[in-house]
């Protein structure tokens, strides 16, 4: 009797690469760039437990334990750059994080497919723009010679000032500026999860007596509940990252006690004056940690909220 020779499994990894191979070749573009460099740099993390010299390198390097850590956790710059982090980080979720879902159910709730349209590109045109332009554009427009801002409060007869370089206007700045260049782009994914909604239930809702607010309430929400789950986990895991770009162009002297984020103070420490290489790597790798542990415990609360959904 001969033998019948067994059939690979469907969900066994060479019969997937078999059929979808095309797909996979596609896929190694992507995983050749996370390998180089999202991977490959993590081996320099050893840096943070040396005494790190460009000049000798990182194996010759003194071994020195947990001391950046410790030089890390009594200095009250490092402190003062977590709190700055987080007040930016919360601001910028408080406001930044409901307003781009607002803004998705808005548009989908207009009626003219045109004009739609036409507040969809203006919406997403801010995202690409780079931040050194869009930092230039915040100058100008508060500038307190030739501002937008400043010729208002002439007009009101009040004194312009240089409101970018004063503490108690920066953070305002910060988020505001970032809400203009993000809003648009940040709502194309729930503009997709509304469409996927099915239309039967809004014509149900319509026949039954259901004002707007009431389906965009019981039928919309709920629809792309799920996409609001993940880009909540997503948004926390985020926590202490504020754009160093941003932080970068509009930071100045004036404004480093309020404005002064974790990855400035990386950058600052590690390419600035005292170019401690190591202490940097230390505090970046602090943050990689705490995002690490929020995204676990959001996705945790994630799941006992919403049934199950969460990103794993």
């Amino acid at each position: 009797m001969v033998a019948q020779r067994k059939l690979p499994s469907r969900e066994s990894l060479s019969y997937r690469f078999r059929q979808y191979w095309p797909a996979y070749i596609l896929l190694l573009p992507v995983v050749a760039w996370y390998i180089i460099f999202c991977y490959a740099p993590m081996g320099g993390l050893v840096i943070a437990f040396k005494k790190y010299s460009v000049l000798a390198g990182i194996g010759a390097s003194p071994w020195i334990g947990l001391k950046n850590f410790e030089k890390l956790f009594t200095s009250q710059a490092f402190y003062q750059a977590i709190k700055n982090t987080l007040i930016l980080s919360g601001l910028n979720f408080v406001f930044g994080f409901p307003l781009p879902i607002i803004f998705a159910i808005l548009l989908n709730e207009m009626p003219g497919v045109k004009y739609k349209k036409v507040v969809q590109t203006v919406s997403y045109l801010p995202h690409f723009i780079s931040w050194s332009v869009a930092g230039g554009l915040v100058y100008m427009l508060l500038s307190p010679s030739t501002g937008a801002i400043a010729a208002v409060v002439r007009a009101m007869g009040g004194t312009p000032q240089n409101y970018i370089g004063i503490s108690r206007y920066f953070r305002p700045i910060v988020v505001v500026s970032d809400i203009w260049k993000s809003i648009g782009w940040s709502a194309i994914i729930y503009i997709a999860a509304i469409t996927s909604v099915d239309e039967e239930l809004y014509e149900a809702a319509t026949i039954d007596g259901a004002g707007r607010f009431a389906r965009i309430w019981h039928i919309t929400l709920p629809g792309i509940r799920g996409i609001i789950s993940i880009q909540l986990i997503l948004t926390v895991s985020k926590i202490l990252n504020v754009s160093f770009n941003q932080i970068f162009v509009l930071i100045s002297d004036l404004t480093l006690d309020v404005g002064e984020t974790i990855d400035y103070y990386v950058y600052r420490v590690g390419l600035g004056s005292t170019n401690n290489m190591s202490l940097a790597t230390a505090s970046g790798m602090f943050k990689s940690v705490i995002g690490l542990v929020l995204i676990v415990v959001t996705n945790y609360i994630s799941h006992k909220l919403t049934d199950g959904e969460g990103i794993w």
